[in-house]
């Protein structure tokens, strides 16, 4: 007589998939608001009823948010620094990473020590403003990417992914007459995608983000970043001094649309890069991390 067993359901499995979509929920949660209330008619979101989806479907803020001069502006401005500050920061990371991972470089525990020291010691705000003013990068589009270059804890994750690398690679191609750069570019960076992709990604949206050194640095209205002008939108400042035409709206739209339009256009285009490289973050993230 066979014997029927019982499905088991773990516990365990269960919590953890019960925390894991509330977790999930909670962060979406508001950024489907932030859809649904830009996407909202007048009487909708005045009276608080906006939830998950957009009721009263209506395009009107968005017309009106990317009918503006200024927003076209602010994203082409955020659009090259975020694309100029990755490959110059990526460039720069690889460069300090290689060197500093080679065991028979002279004094490459000092300056990996000097290097270390600045991820915990800064000038501070002013200094580094006056050095921005003094060299010229003031209220231009370079002081939003140039003094932040290199990022210590992305020249750390990359340097420990080169170090576990394996030597005999890189002796083979000695031993055949390839110089240094050679070797990097031929075989180190073939074999560096995953941490590349991550640490590209992790200076991408870096520079996306730029909020407060573009507070700090510029002065043009012209050179503004994505996230600047949204600064000023949501403090009423846009509204006020750019000139939009939000008479005769009337039920169409509101200045809460708006600003959830605006924080959708800043926020989506980010996340679209997200998929192409996830395959490559945790495992870029792990490798790098292992030992240090």
């Amino acid at each position: 007589m066979a014997i029927v067993q019982k499905k088991r359901f773990p516990v365990g499995q269960i919590v953890n998939y019960a925390l894991l979509t509330l977790l999930a929920f909670i962060c979406l949660y508001p950024f489907l608001n932030v859809i649904a209330y830009s996407l909202s008619g007048y009487n909708a979101v005045l009276s608080n009823r906006v939830t998950f989806f957009p009721i009263d479907f209506n395009l009107e803020a968005y017309s009106q948010i990317l009918g503006k001069t200024q927003i076209w502006n602010a994203m082409r401005t955020t659009v090259i620094v975020t694309l100029v500050g990755t490959a110059l920061s990526l460039l720069l990371t690889i460069f300090a990473a290689y060197g500093l991972s080679r065991r028979d470089l002279p004094g490459r525990k000092f300056l990996t020590g000097m290097i270390l020291f600045t991820m915990y010691f800064g000038g501070g705000m002013i200094p580094t403003f006056l050095v921005v003013k003094a060299t010229g990068l003031y209220d231009t589009i370079g002081a939003l990417f140039i003094p932040q270059a290199v990022n210590v804890f992305n020249f750390i994750v990359m340097r420990t992914f080169f170090l576990n690398l394996p030597e005999s690679l890189e002796e083979a191609a000695r031993i055949d007459g390839a110089s240094y750069m050679k070797v990097l570019i031929k075989i180190v960076l073939p074999l560096s995608l995953s941490i590349i992709a991550t640490i590209g990604l992790f200076y991408a949206v870096g520079y996306w983000n730029t909020y407060f050194d573009a507070l700090l640095y510029i002065q043009d209205p012209d050179k503004y970043t994505l996230q600047l002008r949204l600064r000023s939108l949501l403090f009423g400042e846009e509204l006020n001094n750019s000139g939009a035409n939000l008479e005769g709206i009337g039920t169409q739209v509101m200045t809460q649309s708006l600003k959830m339009a605006t924080v959708a256009v800043s926020t989506i285009p980010i996340l679209i890069v997200y998929p192409w490289l996830q395959k490559y973050f945790v495992k870029g993230v792990m490798v790098g991390s292992v030992k240090g």
